[in-house]
C-alpha cells in the first residue's frame, strides 16, 4: 500500500518538474532576446565651436558704459489730419475728365477734374433773371429820382423805388456768388464745372473715376494731404506710459532707411487703451524730408532721465547672422561659444553699445567675422 502511495506521488511530481523546467527555459530565452540597455548620449551644443589654433583670435574685454534709459516701440507713418483737406464739389453731375490720380503730387489751384452739371444751368438762369430785374429797377429808380426833383411824385414813391433797387442788387449778388461757388464764371458761363486743388500736397484718397456721378456734399472725390509733416503713431504698453511726457523728443528710424534718424515730438498720448494688448497710441509729429511714406513701419526710441549701465565692445566683435547680432566668447576648454546680443548705438573709437547679451568685464573675440569664416570652412 505504501509503495502505491509513493508511486502516485511520483506521478504528480513529474508534470510539476516538467513545467518548472520549461518556465526556467522560457526565462533564459526571454533574457537572451531582450534589447540591450539604452545608453544616454548627451546632445551636441550647437552654440559651441572648436577651431584649430584658437590663440590666433585675439580677445577684447567688455567695458561698462553709463547711458540714459531707453524705451523702443514700433509704429507706422500716418498723414497729419490737421494738414489733410478733402476736395469738395458743390455741383452734382457726371465726371467727364479726371486730371489727377491717387498718389499724385499736386499744387494749390491745379485742375483735378471736370463735372458736367445741370446745377449750373439753373443757377445761370436765376443769374440772368437777376441781371434783368436789377436793370429794370435801376431805370425805374432813375426816372423816379428825376420826377421827384421836379416835384411830380412824393418822397414815399421814391423810397419804394430805392427799396426795389436795393432788393434787386442783393438778388443779383446772391445769384452771382452761387455761380462762383459752383465753379463757374458769371461772365463766361459753361455747363462744365472745374474742380481745383485747395492745397498743395499728395492725393491720399480717391473715390471717383471717369464717367462716375457725383453729388454735392456727398463723397469727396479726392483727399489731399500735406506730407511736409507726418505723424508716427506708436503702440506703448501701459506700464511704460508714465515714463512719457508731452513735448518729449524721440529718435525715429524707418525700416526702409535704418541708418537715418529723424526727430519726433510727442504731441498726444492716447487716453484709451487697447483692451486686448493693453497698449495706448502715442502720436509723434515728425518733419518729413520727403522720404517718409504713409504706411511705412518705424521704430521710436525714447530716452529717460534715469541712467543705466550698458556694455561697450569693439564693433568688429559683432557678427550679423540670420537677421540677428552675435558675439563669440572663449571657454575654458579652448573653444568658443556663440551668444546672441542686442546691439545699440555706435560709439566713438570703433566701439558699439550692447544693450543685452554681454556683461561688463566679459571677454569676447575682437574679430568675430574672421572666426566665423574659420568655422564655416571647418
Amino acid at each position: 500500500m505504501p509503495s502505491r502511495t509513493f508511486q502516485k506521488i511520483g506521478y504528480l511530481l513529474i508534470p510539476i518538474l516538467i513545467l518548472a523546467g520549461c518556465a526556467h527555459h522560457d526565462d533564459d530565452t526571454a533574457a537572451k532576446e531582450a534589447p540591450p540597455a539604452a545608453t544616454v548620449v548627451p546632445a551636441l551644443d550647437s552654440s559651441l565651436f572648436a577651431v584649430e589654433n584658437p590663440a590666433q583670435y585675439p580677445l577684447a574685454t567688455a567695458v561698462p558704459r553709463e547711458a540714459a534709459s531707453q524705451l523702443v516701440v514700433t509704429g507706422t507713418v500716418n498723414p497729419d489730419i490737421a494738414r489733410t483737406v478733402p476736395v469738395v464739389t458743390l455741383a452734382s453731375g457726371r465726371i467727364v475728365d479726371v486730371r489727377a490720380r491717387l498718389g499724385d503730387t499736386v499744387k494749390k489751384g491745379q485742375l483735378l477734374l471736370r463735372v458736367r452739371s445741370d446745377d449750373v444751368s439753373g443757377a445761370y438762369d436765376a443769374y440772368r433773371k437777376a441781371v434783368t430785374d436789377e436793370l429794370l429797377t435801376r431805370k425805374q429808380l432813375e426816372r423816379d429820382q428825376d420826377l421827384y426833383s421836379h416835384g411830380a411824385i412824393a418822397s414815399s414813391d421814391l423810397e419804394i423805388a430805392q427799396d426795389a433797387e436795393d432788393d434787386a442788387k442783393v438778388t443779383l449778388e446772391t445769384t452771382t456768388e452761387h455761380l462762383r461757388l459752383l465753379g463757374n464764371d458769371p461772365s463766361n458761363p459753361s455747363g462744365l464745372v472745374d474742380i481745383f486743388a485747395p492745397i498743395s500736397g499728395v492725393i491720399t484718397d480717391q473715390q471717383i473715376t471717369n464717367a462716375a456721378a457725383v453729388q454735392s456734399y456727398s463723397v469727396n472725390p479726392f483727399t489731399i494731404s500735406d506730407l511736409s509733416y507726418v505723424w508716427v503713431v506708436c503702440d506703448v504698453y501701459e506700464n511704460d506710459i508714465p515714463h512719457l511726457q508731452l513735448g518729449e523728443t524721440a529718435d525715429i528710424r524707418l525700416n526702409a532707411f535704418p541708418n537715418q534718424v529723424f526727430k519726433g515730438t510727442i504731441s498726444n498720448i492716447g487716453a484709451i487703451l487697447d483692451p486686448s494688448i493693453r497698449t495706448a497710441k502715442v502720436r509723434l509729429e515728425v518733419r518729413n524730408p520727403g522720404m517718409m511714406k504713409v504706411g511705412m513701419f518705424a521704430t521710436a526710441t525714447f530716452y529717460g532721465l534715469k541712467k543705466e549701465t550698458h556694455t561697450a565692445i569693439p564693433a568688429s566683435a559683432i557678427v550679423h547672422l540670420h537677421d540677428r547680432d552675435w558675439v563669440y566668447t572663449p571657454t575654458q576648454d579652448q573653444k568658443f561659444r556663440r551668444l546672441e546680443v542686442s546691439a545699440g548705438a555706435m560709439l566713438p573709437n570703433q566701439m558699439q553699445e550692447i544693450l543685452s547679451g554681454v556683461q561688463p568685464n566679459q571677454r569676447v573675440v575682437s574679430n568675430a567675422l574672421a572666426l566665423q569664416n574659420a568655422i564655416d570652412n571647418e
